[in-house]
């Protein structure tokens, strides 16, 4: 275990470390030929480096039944503390029926590498139906989170894991710090409250707007946008980087301010989501988190503050980390200022907000969304991806 360093604790109390050791990994590789195989997809490969650097603390590895079974139903682990998504490794019958439970399970990343190990501590069956209805609200194929799990194998493997190696991520490695280290910067910085921010959207005038409000009262503020599996038609990794790496450059106090990478997938489960998410924030050391409009929704599935009162179901020493709720900002043509219902008092026709239908057909034609949605310099950035 990695001792965090002094401020907010870690969801559970310790920071987990399930990294091999140079002498653990070198003892995995020498039996790796020798281990029955498992292939992960992107979501369960992301999952697995989570677990492994502390960003999934109190979890070990993957899911065992009882917890998997309370977390569906409860939102809590066996343990009693929180926690409001699965995370489980599903596979077929046919590559789960050779595996011994009490043995060791090779785990390769998508590519067919040697990535990790899994000490098979169980297999079990599990309702998709159930799992779908409880944890996203809905049984509709079309939602990307429930199209995962009708698709994903009927068995589940779990048991605790370890990563072979930390390795540097591909497209952004100055970008990767994992909570061990984003904790240490925090304390480096004398910061004793961080707002994270979670987004899988490129960077916008009202994200702008509820982050800087955060800062107003907080030390420092951890933007911490989603790099992981996404649903194909949202904005790549790599072009909503450089929205942010622009507006860290232009528009940010960049001595308050760090930018780090999420390496977790997008379940697109709405509230629960969010409890996920503000959890995973805890780990990397923030106090406080921002909650918006809609978070991690999609479609219609969600009301618009459904993850915002889902927070109301637990009480704040269980989470351990403060909710910051915000309202759907706009420019406001009247004051003309960003703004909320809280703070202006404009009619609807005096408020832009576009949604991001509307914009993604703007940039695809080329065409500059208004300076009040978007900082200019991060148009012409979509439009160049958009294009390219």
């Amino acid at each position: 275990m990695i001792t965090p360093p002094p401020g907010i604790a870690p969801h559970g109390g310790q920071l987990i470390n399930r990294i091999a050791t140079p002498s653990e990994r070198a003892e995995f590789e020498a039996q790796g030929e020798r281990l029955p195989r498992v292939r992960l997809d992107e979501r369960a490969a992301s999952d697995l480096v989570m677990i492994a650097i502390g960003g999934f603390s109190p979890l070990k590895g993957f899911m065992e039944q009882d917890d998997y079974e309370r977390v569906v139903e409860e939102m809590y682990l066996t343990s009693g503390l929180p926690w409001a998504v699965p995370v489980t490794l599903s596979v077929t019958e046919e590559i789960a029926e050779p595996l011994k439970e009490g043995g060791w399970v090779r785990l390769d990343d998508p590519e067919g590498n040697f990535m990790g190990v899994l000490e098979l501590t169980q297999k079990y069956r599990y309702n998709k139906a159930h799992e779908a209805v409880n944890v996203y609200r809905t049984d509709d194929e079309k939602h990307p989170g429930v199209k995962v799990v009708y698709e994903q194998g009927p068995i589940n493997l779990a048991g605790p894991i370890w990563l072979l190696e930390r390795r540097p991520h591909p497209l952004f490695p100055k970008y990767q710090i994992d909570p061990a280290l984003s904790r240490q910067y925090f304390q480096d910085k004398g910061w004793k409250t961080v707002v994270g921010f979670q987004t899988r959207n490129p960077i916008h005038r009202a994200h702008e707007y509820i982050q800087k409000c955060a800062l107003e009262v907080v030390d420092g503020l951890f933007l911490h946008p989603l790099v992981g599996a996404t649903k194909e038609d949202d904005i790549p990794a790599d072009v909503r980087m450089r929205c942010y790496e622009i507006m860290m450059e232009r528009y940010f106090p960049q001595d308050r301010v760090i930018l780090a990478i999420n390496p977790s997938a997008m379940r697109y489960a709405g509230p629960r989501e969010a409890i996920f998410h503000a959890l995973i924030r805890k780990n990397y050391g923030c106090t406080h988190f921002i909650v918006g409009r809609d978070h991690a929704g999609v479609g219609d599935y969600y009301g618009t503050y459904d993850a915002q009162y889902i927070f109301d179901e637990f009480k704040p020493e269980e989470l351990g980390i403060v909710p910051m709720k915000f309202e759907h900002a706009f420019y406001c043509t009247r004051t003309q200022q960003m703004a909320t219902t809280k703070t202006s008092p404009s009619a609807k026709e005096e408020r832009i907000h576009l949604s991001g239908t509307k914009v993604r057909e703007l940039l695809r034609q080329g065409q500059l969304p208004p300076p009040e949605f978007s900082r200019p310099e991060v148009a012409q950035e979509l439009i160049r991806a958009m294009r390219g």
